[in-house]
């Protein structure tokens, strides 16, 4: 089976960046902010082999899934033909992961 490839939509890279600061904010340390990024840019990589984890949220949109990374992040992504593609990438019980 093909691995498909793993789409970042821009959304989520500001997603990514707001999570960085935070974290960096937080522990005052651009290095453990950048080892967190890299755990879940990993984690990301990952759905390009079992990509359709996670829970369908068609109520939401048609589509959709979310995922829990580490218990202090929600993902939402939708799997397309051959891509994942990752549209949010929320910190904390952040609002707006489900809209569009």
């Amino acid at each position: 089976m093909a691995a498909y490839k793993v789409r970042v939509a821009p959304e989520a890279i500001n997603d990514l960046d707001g999570v960085f600061r935070y974290v960096w904010s937080r522990s005052g340390s651009s290095g453990v902010a950048l080892n967190y990024l890299a755990r879940i840019e990993r984690f990301l990589n990952d759905l390009q082999h079992i990509p359709k984890r996670g829970s369908l949220r068609n109520d939401v949109r048609p589509g959709l899934r979310v995922i829990g990374f580490e218990r202090s992040v929600s993902i939402g992504f939708i799997v397309e033909k051959d891509e994942v593609v990752i549209l949010r990438v929320l910190a904390g019980g952040r609002k707006g992961l489900l809209e569009d």
